[in-house]
This record gives structure tokens, sequence and C-alpha cells, in this order.
């Protein structure tokens, strides 16, 4: 009995000292960047609106400043709301932020493999090279004729069927990053590789998430509990993920190999599952994006429309030859990221070691997140920060005023920043101004002859892209629709 009595009371002191340690604001005798009120065990956890934790990170950025610590259940957190601040961290202090949490999921879900999820050492340094190989900048240069070309295919696409955009834009997207990885040509329409990458990176949109990443590193027999359980529910997509990124590694590859066996294979990069995953999602719903953009701003068609016409004619297709003299175009692609970034948090980072920043203690392991949407949404840097104004981009004499493109924060920072930011710019670009020079997109009609009307709505995850929203697109130049026409088919 008193062995009993000991036992009982060693528990309850034991989830005392945890409850107290949990809602602690220093280690160390150091204090810990300000935030908010932490609860006994959970900590933040119930504070956040789990389908949009960006919204509530920004919202903590306003009360406690550009660096915030949270935490969920065990697990640090610094949420970085400012520019500023994660050039100054992530940027400047590259080699203490640049790890990956560890994730028990990510094996289990066949995704360990991806180059975005790898723990900072030789094996994602040496992803790292391959890319660099690949896609530098002035190798993804070389594409040129290849971003064109797919944009071509877009706005036939687009114009031959108008209601499934979503599609006509993942079409894009993949194919590009096939066509540089396995030097593959994807189907106009409904081609298996395309199919397949959507149906992961819906898998991955619902699994992989920072606050759920918390969750299992806390209760990491969580993904071993019956699909049947609550909390289980995530077993069930497990095999198929598991499969679908096996599908995604090997037959791509094996095709490369029956074209080098025939004397027929392209040049393709090693590392291109991750390219595949990463690249075609996020390009595809970069360009949904702007697409709803343009069609809540009508205005921004117009001005695009008569500065490609003054720098163009009225009939000549645009080559990247024209994009330095285009600076209201590479504006738009610009405030595409900025407005709506389709990564609004990216993927956490974590800290490889102990650091102090401006007097606060940042512990070894802690779990760090970008808000890019945030960055986006400083109304001291970017007044009125939800509408959409290319024209914040430009001095006043209409010459771009921001750093390039590709050194946009919404392609992270560090030595995490997207390795394919310079061809996803150039891409970017090439669609943008195919579609402003060819497509005029305006809000469908209604039974009743009378516009419906459009409320921007977005999906939830990792990765997010607008919902569906009806519109009607219409060729505005019969000479480049018809030269586009031939051009995508050469």
């Amino acid at each position: 009995m008193i062995q009993t009595y000991l036992v009982v009371s060693a528990i309850i002191c034991a989830i005392i000292a945890e409850g107290w340690r949990s809602t602690r604001k220093k280690v160390n005798g150091m204090p810990l960047p300000p935030g908010p009120r932490l609860l006994p065990f959970v900590g933040n956890i119930l504070d956040i609106d789990a389908a949009h934790p960006w919204l509530t990170y920004a919202k903590w950025g306003k009360q406690y400043g550009d660096i915030v610590y949270a935490r969920l259940f065990g697990q640090h957190f610094i949420i970085i709301n400012s520019e500023k601040v994660a050039r100054a961290v992530v940027d400047k202090r590259s080699a203490i932020y640049s790890d990956r949490p560890v994730i028990a999921t990510n094996e289990y879900f066949g995704l360990s493999f991806n180059t975005g999820l790898q723990p900072y050492g030789d094996t994602f340094r040496m992803h790292r090279k391959l890319y660099h190989q690949s896609m530098r900048i002035e190798v993804t240069n070389s594409y040129q004729d290849l971003y064109l070309r797919k944009a071509h295919e877009l706005i036939v696409n687009l114009l031959d069927d108008s209601n499934k955009v979503e599609g006509h834009l993942n079409t894009l997207a993949s194919s590009l990053i096939m066509a540089v990885t396995y030097g593959y040509e994807t189907k106009p329409k409904d081609d298996p590789f395309v199919d397949t990458i959507q149906k992961i990176i819906h898998i991955i949109s619902e699994v992989i998430s920072p606050e759920r990443a918390a969750l299992q590193m806390f209760f990491p027999f969580l993904h071993r509990l019956p699909s049947f359980v609550p909390g289980g529910k995530y077993k069930k997509m497990a095999p198929e993920c598991r499969r679908l990124a096996a599908t995604i590694q090997e037959e791509p590859f094996e095709y490369v190999k029956k074209q080098m066996a025939e004397g027929e294979a392209r040049p393709s990069m090693a590392v291109a599952a991750t390219a595949y995953i990463a690249g075609s999602e996020t390009t595809s719903a970069t360009l949904h994006m702007f697409l709803l953009a343009v069609l809540l701003y009508p205005e921004v068609q117009t001005r695009a429309r008569a500065d490609i016409n003054a720098v163009c004619g009225p009939d000549r297709v645009p080559t990247f030859q024209d994009r330095k003299s285009l600076p209201y175009i590479e504006a738009i692609c610009r405030e595409t990221l900025r407005w709506q970034p389709v990564a609004p948090l990216g993927l956490p980072h974590a800290t490889s070691c102990d650091d102090v920043y401006d007097g606060f203690f940042i512990p070894k392991g802690t779990m760090v997140m970008l808000n890019a949407w945030a960055m986006g949404h400083d109304k001291e840097l970017y007044p009125d920060p939800s509408r959409f104004d290319p024209g914040r981009h430009l001095t006043a004499d209409g010459q771009l005023k921001d750093e390039p493109t590709y050194s946009h924060f919404g392609f992270g920072f560090g030595r995490r920043i997207c390795p394919g930011r310079f061809f996803a710019a150039s891409s970017l670009w090439a669609a943008v101004v195919s579609v402003l020079s060819t497509v005029e997109i305006t809000n469908a009609k209604g039974e009743d002859g009378k516009d419906i009307n459009v409320e921007p709505k977005f999906t939830s995850g990792v990765g997010i892209r607008p919902e569906y929203f009806p519109c009607s697109m219409r060729s505005i130049s019969s000479a480049r629709e018809e030269q586009m026409r031939m051009m995508w088919k050469s």
C-alpha cells in the first residue's frame, strides 16, 4: 500500500513538475523571446487556427514583435514574421538554422527521400550540389525556349477549355519539371505522371505541417494507432502515399533508362523526384493565384497589355528578349508572390545548437517558422497589403525597385532557400507574359446574364491555392494565338 502511494505521489509530482516546466519563459536562466501565455502540457496548441496558422502567427507578431516564442506540447517554436529578422537570423547564421526537425511520419509515409525534408548533413549537401549543377542561373537561362513553348501550350489549353483551369496549370508546371529533370514530354491532358504527382501532393498537404509534426514528436506512437481510432485517420493514407512515392521515383527513372538504351535520352538530373513534387505544385499554385488576382483587379490586365503592345507591337509574341523592357510584368510576378504566398510558412527549420538573438535564448532543436504571409502583409512595407498592386514594386519613373524576383522571400532563406528559384522565376514570367498578351480574363456570367462575383477563398495546408472560381477567357489577339498554337507543337 505504501509502495503504491509512493508511486502515485511520484507520478503526480512529475506531472506537476512537467506542467510547471512547460509554462516557463526562461531556459538556463535566459529569457526566451516574447510570446503568448503557455498552458501546462499543451503550450499554445489550442490558440492556433489549425487551417490558417500563419494568420495566428501574424497576429502574435503584432502583439509580441517580429520574433515570437511559442510551445506546442514539449516542442520549442520560434516564429519569425519579419523579412529583416529572417535575413539577420537565418541568412547570416545559416550554420545554426539549416536543420530540419526529425518527424517519424516522413519515413512512415515514404517521404524521407525528399530533399526538403532531409536533415542538414552530407546527403542534403550532395542533393544541393546536384541541384546547383542543373538549376543554377546560367543553366536555367538555357531553358527559355522551353518556358515559352510550355506557356504557349497553356494558352491553347485555356482558350480551348477554360473550365479546367487547375488541370491546365498542373499540366504546365509538371511538364516543365519533367522536361528538365527526365527529358519527358507530358501529354497535353490527362498525363499519368501528372495525375500521380497531384495525388501525392494532396496527401502531403494533409500530413506535413509543423503543428502536426509537434504532435508526432511529442506522441511518436500516434502513427501506429489503428486507422479507426481517433488520431489514427492519417494511417489510412500511408500505404497509398508510399506507393505513390515509389512510383514518382521509379517510373520516370525507368523511362530515362529506356531512352538511354535507345540512344534518345535528353539531359536529365538525378535528384528529380523532389523537384517534381515541390516545383510542380508551387508553380501551378502561384499561377492560379495570378489568374485570380488579375480577375479581381482587371486594371492590371489593361496596363500590362498596353505595355506589352508598346514593346512588341499588336501581333508579335513576347520573348525573353523583351523582359528588361517590361518591368510591369516583372512587378506582377513579384506581387503575385507577395499577395498570397502559396507556401505561407514554408517548411520548418530547426536549430542545430543553442543561439542567442537580440538578448533572447533560442534552444537547440527549436522549430523555426518563417511566416512569408506576414512578411508580405507588413503594412509599413506594403500599404494596403490585401490589395493586389504591382505598382508598389516600381519607382516613380516605372523601373523595378526591389531585388531580383528569384531573391523574393517567398523562396525561403539561408541554406534552405529554394534551389529551383531561378527556374521558377523565369517560368512564372513566361506564363504571365503569355497570358496577358493573348488572353482576357473576366467574370463568368450567370443565367441572368450578370457577372458572377468572385470572393477569394483559399485551400489550407502546407501549400495553398485558390478554391474554384468561375471565370471567362477569350482571345484578344488572333495573331498571337495562331502563332502560339503553331509554336508549342514545334
